[in-house]
């Protein structure tokens, strides 16, 4: 179980005299009240960006709960607290309330500074925020936000050495594990415990990206070359059938399931966004091997995730769900959702994606302006909504 004041004290001490609180963040200090004296809806909303706006919609009904302003394009993270989305904005991450059966969805005022706002990571109660621009990590008790009405919970930042696209995460003892880089690369990651001394780190990641935590904390980074995979205080290189480039980008995870499943690239001029290979990563017999897509089915990053069985449910090119069993890398299944598509010219550009909560999956058709939520278990289509709006991204709040 996680010992809160045990990771808080390890952050701290991480912070080496550079933790800013709430002044240094909100305009003003203050008590937050327990998170339980604000708990999150018990309904899953479903949060778009568009050209200028972020929609919420409701989860069972796919009604139109809420439509905000905001800037042109915006990336849409889960807060990790069941109620809140982070928008990655100009000024940093702003806090999305995506509302509940008594209050109507609105983009606050609170912001997390940040420069070149970039990945979020909840994982044990812990929110994780990174900034590209300073490579500094905003880190604060994810259900504090719960409590947060007109000012940002209490922050931990752990500061940067160099500035570079990565990413950071706590684990529940207080490890922290963040990546290392400059403006010319990224080439590994390092561990820290809990006191702040270095524990591992390992520099065979190039173009480290992205993370994703298995089952019993192991978590893996994806490589240019392979995947890095740190578990129980030690880094593991997995390296990639195909050399010297075989990238993992993006790892999708089932935190009751040792097996990852990433996105792969094996041709680095390849043109256009779209993979017709998966990654397939054991962190407990440290292997990774690449599987070939169905013939016809290509996705981009936005189209893996995982569900029911802790099975991978990619959406396809060819407008189906493929689904995978990560165990034997066999498909097993597929059902025909929206209709087929081509990848995007740039990876910014709206293209369909898919999220999953329980048994339901929501697949964005911007094709159509369309939504469909999609019962996992029979492959029905048991809700679709035509919007106003182009659906780009998309988060849920659970």
């Amino acid at each position: 179980m996680r010992n809160p004041s045990l990771r808080r004290a390890g952050l701290l001490a991480l912070a080496v005299g550079a933790t800013v609180g709430l002044s240094a963040c909100a305009g003003g200090a203050g008590s937050a009240a327990p998170a339980s004296s604000a708990p999150a809806d018990a309904a899953t909303r479903v949060a778009l960006s568009y050209p200028g706006g972020i929609v919420v919609l409701d989860g069972d009904t796919l009604e139109t709960l809420g439509d905000v302003s905001s800037e042109e394009f915006t990336r849409l993270n889960a807060a990790g607290d069941g109620r809140h989305v982070m928008v990655t904005t100009s000024a940093g991450f702003q806090v999305l309330d995506a509302g509940t059966a008594d209050a109507a969805p609105e983009l606050t005022d609170l912001v997390f500074p940040a420069s070149k706002p970039g990945h979020v990571v909840t994982h044990g109660g812990t929110t994780v925020l990174y900034a590209d621009g300073t490579s500094d990590s905003t880190i604060f008790d994810t259900d504090a936000l719960l409590a947060s009405t007109d000012e940002l919970p209490a922050v931990e930042t752990v500061p940067g050495v160099e500035a570079h696209h990565g990413v950071s995460i706590v684990l529940e003892d207080g490890t922290f594990l963040t990546t290392v880089g400059n403006a010319d690369g990224r080439n590994g990651v390092v561990a820290k415990d809990a006191s702040g001394a270095t524990v591992a780190e390992s520099a065979d990641c190039p173009g480290v990206h992205g993370e994703g935590t298995a089952k019993d904390e192991v978590v893996v980074f994806g490589c240019e070359n392979g995947a890095l995979v740190y578990d129980d205080g030690a880094f593991t290189k997995l390296t990639a059938p195909d050399q010297p480039y075989g990238r993992m980008g993006n790892a999708y995870v089932s935190e009751n399931s040792a097996l990852i499943v990433g996105d792969y690239k094996d041709d680095r001029d390849a043109e256009g966004y779209l993979l017709h290979r998966l990654a397939l990563i054991d962190t407990d017999a440290k292997t990774q091997r690449v599987i070939d897509m169905p013939a016809g089915a290509e996705y981009t990053f936005r189209d893996v995730a995982r569900g029911p069985g802790d099975l991978a449910y990619v959406l396809a090119s060819d407008g189906a769900i493929h689904v995978l069993d990560p165990t034997t890398g066999a498909f097993v299944d597929a059902f025909d959702v929206i209709d087929a598509w081509e990848g995007p010219a740039e990876w910014q550009d709206a293209h369909p994606a898919i999220k999953v909560s329980g048994d339901i999956a929501y697949v964005t058709e911007p094709a159509k302006n369309a939504v469909h939520a999609v019962d996992l278990t029979t492959g029905e289509v048991v809700k679709s909504v035509t919007l106003e709006q182009t659906p780009n991204e998309i988060a849920l709040t659970k």
